[in-house]
């Protein structure tokens, strides 16, 4: 199994435990990942709502690897890049800070996010000229 495969399916494994933990634990999750509590009050609904999200990114992420589907890949990495983007205007909006949820959006959100993507598109060069 090539690199590109095995983060795609390290990165689904991320998402899909973040997804269980919104879903099943989210005034948890709420409580504990740096920035959501500045981001508004505790809404139940929109947590889960998200937890789906992160949900089919690592369904489409899993299924991308194991199933060599470029398309699927790339689709389960679109959503968090797109996030990533979102979470890098709310940083500039908060003045560039380089604080603790600054340093937990990059490791936790910017991260995974990119590197879904670049691993999509690499494993999708790779895998498909077999």
């Amino acid at each position: 199994m090539n690199m590109w495969r095995l983060c795609l399916i390290a990165i689904a494994a991320f998402h899909f435990a973040n997804g269980l933990g919104m879903w099943f634990a989210p005034q948890f999750w709420y409580e504990t990942v740096p920035g959501v509590a500045m981001m508004g009050p505790f809404n139940l609904h929109f947590i889960r709502d998200i937890a789906l999200i992160f949900g089919q990114s690592a369904g489409a992420l899993a299924y991308g690897a194991f199933a060599r589907d470029r398309t699927a890949a790339i689709i389960g990495a679109t959503w968090p890049a797109l996030h990533a983007l979102f979470h890098v205007w709310i940083w500039i909006s908060r003045g560039f800070p380089l604080d603790h949820v600054a340093s937990s959006n990059l490791t936790a959100l910017q991260l995974p996010a990119w590197l879904a993507l670049a691993a999509a598109l690499n494993f999708a060069r790779k895998e498909t000229a077999r």
